[in-house]
């Protein structure tokens, strides 16, 4: 299946060809500052993904060991790679319609904010 999403400007857009893991609901420290909330992604292998339009990317290293992509026109928050994994996580909601995701897992659940509970009946780690 392919599938195809973009910022909200659409200066960053890109496509996927194969198959995705089911989305991820990251709540960890650094995800809900970047999101406003938790993460939501799915993630597929680096050479699946291609970028349409790339004229607003930018990529911030967020950590020792990981980076996130975001548009520096209308600020969406759209990757998140980590070194030598071969992988790209990409938010769920960047993906046009019908996106053909499905739910996963809580992860970082112990980082979660203390303002809301997950009521979902999905499983839930501690960490990840």
């Amino acid at each position: 299946m392919t599938r195809q999403g973009s910022c909200l400007c659409g200066a960053v857009a890109f496509e996927v060809n194969g198959d995705v893991r089911p989305v991820m609901f990251c709540h960890c420290s650094q995800c809900r500052k970047t999101s406003g909330h938790f993460w939501a992604a799915t993630q597929v292998p680096t050479d699946q993904m291609t970028l349409t339009n790339d004229a607003g990317l930018t990529w911030f290293r967020s950590s020792d060991h990981a980076r996130r992509g975001f548009c520096d026109a209308c600020g969406s928050s759209l990757f998140w790679e980590m070194d030598g994994e071969g992988a790209t996580s990409i938010a769920a909601g960047a993906f046009n319609n019908p996106t053909g995701l499905t739910a996963g897992t809580h992860i970082f659940v112990a980082d979660k904010g203390d303002y809301y509970d997950i009521t979902d009946g999905l499983p839930q780690l501690a960490r990840f």
